[in-house]
């Protein structure tokens, strides 16, 4: 016969039982982190690069992020697109992972960085109870992507300063922004792990003398410096161009001057410290704000907040926020639109290294009504 066995013991045996699958659940979560979701390079993709090729002391670290090179294989002018510099803005990474999958240039190179800060992608950022990740549907099934941080992981670069300078100009900024790609411009060599990705970039940028750099943001509505083009000055005359044929697409686009007094940033450092126009775009996003409910994947992806609506119909926004709220969709059609429309500007703009022509992307008007998710890859075994 069996001897029965204590009730405390089958408890505590239960419980033991719960420890371990909850903790097999979150080893799994942990590691998934540090795994890049994966890419399909589409036809237009020619080689595939690492940053650390022009850099090599990011090698074996989380700042040695892909390059992918899209080479028409017809001589002409060079673009670098930049997605993912803050991987909690999550329109830019998926915009640049698009053209990955699917340009297919017909004149002139497009580099494409679609995580330019990769350590970011491996983390939240603290306090925001944000999903670790995001869903689109596409024709063949789901594809899971990360949600990260704005900043770089604090495990790759720990601590933070209480005064964060600049190294190039000496401006002071908060402590936190020491991790932030997009103040770190153009680089340090010797500097912290984030100047250093900073640095690997404008090195590619020099060593490949590219005309033209794109780099992918969004931001919250509130925020006066929304749904814009913000250009370095060299850039002016191709980015206002670009903005008017946004304008003629049915699109609400601002144009914005780099500015002088705030350093770090890609389009003014960029700008003054190599020889490409710079230019970045910003998109409304909700799960950007102060203003938002809760935070969710259906936020990030849906952009539905009636509370950014309701903030909007009191006139505190810098960008009409509809009650169908700002789709990830919608955000990334700005982006690509924004993308083919610079492109289109410098073309006509008679610059001496010829053209750089992406081939046929889908419009905005169709991304908005197909959705982003037609026009990505479906999830398949590499």
């Amino acid at each position: 016969m069996f001897k029965k066995i204590p009730s405390h013991i089958l408890s505590a045996a239960a419980l033991c039982l719960l420890a371990v699958c909850a903790v097999v659940v979150l080893a799994r979560e942990f590691t998934g982190m540090w795994q890049d979701e994966p890419i399909y390079p589409g036809p237009g993709v020619s080689a595939v690069e690492k940053l650390s090729d022009y850099f090599p002391r990011l090698k074996d670290s989380r700042g040695n992020t892909d390059i992918y090179v899209l080479d028409s294989g017809k001589p002409g002018a060079s673009m670098l697109v930049l997605g993912g510099t803050h991987p909690n803005e999550p329109a830019g990474f998926i915009a640049a992972l698009s053209l990955v999958e699917r340009c297919q240039p017909r004149e002139g190179i497009l580099y494409v960085i679609p995580r330019a800060n990769r350590s970011a992608f491996t983390c939240t950022d603290p306090q925001e109870a944000a999903p670790m990740y995001f869903t689109i549907e596409t024709a063949g099934g789901p594809r899971v992507f990360r949600f990260g941080s704005r900043a770089t992981n604090p495990i790759d670069q720990w601590p933070d300063r209480e005064v964060y300078v600049h190294a190039s100009s000496g401006q002071t900024l908060s402590g936190m922004e020491t991790r932030n790609l997009n103040r770190a411009y153009p680089g340090l060599k010797n500097g912290n792990f984030t100047e250093q990705i900073a640095f690997g970039i404008a090195s590619l940028i020099r060593e490949k003398d590219i005309d033209i750099t794109i780099d992918l943001h969004e931001a919250s509505p509130e925020y006066p410096t929304i749904n814009a083009l913000v250009s370095h000055e060299r850039a002016m005359d191709v980015a206002a161009w670009a903005v008017m044929y946004m304008q003629m697409e049915g699109m609400q686009i601002s144009l914005e001057v780099s500015p002088r007094n705030l350093r770090g940033l890609s389009h003014r450092e960029l700008g003054d410290h190599t020889d490409t126009l710079a230019v970045l775009f910003e998109s409304a996003n909700a799960s950007q704000g102060r203003l938002r409910g809760p935070m969710s994947e259906e936020l990030i992806v849906k952009g539905v907040d009636p509370y950014y609506t309701l903030a909007d119909s009191y006139g505190k926004l810098y960008v009409s926020y509809p009650a169908s709220g700002i789709s990830l969709s919608e955000r990334v059609a700005r982006h690509l639109c924004g993308i083919e429309q610079v492109a289109v500007s410098y073309n006509e703009s008679m610059y001496p290294k010829g053209q750089v022509d992406l081939g046929q992307l889908p419009g905005y008007s169709q991304l908005m009504s197909e959705g982003i998710g037609a026009f990505l890859a479906p999830p398949r075994e590499l």
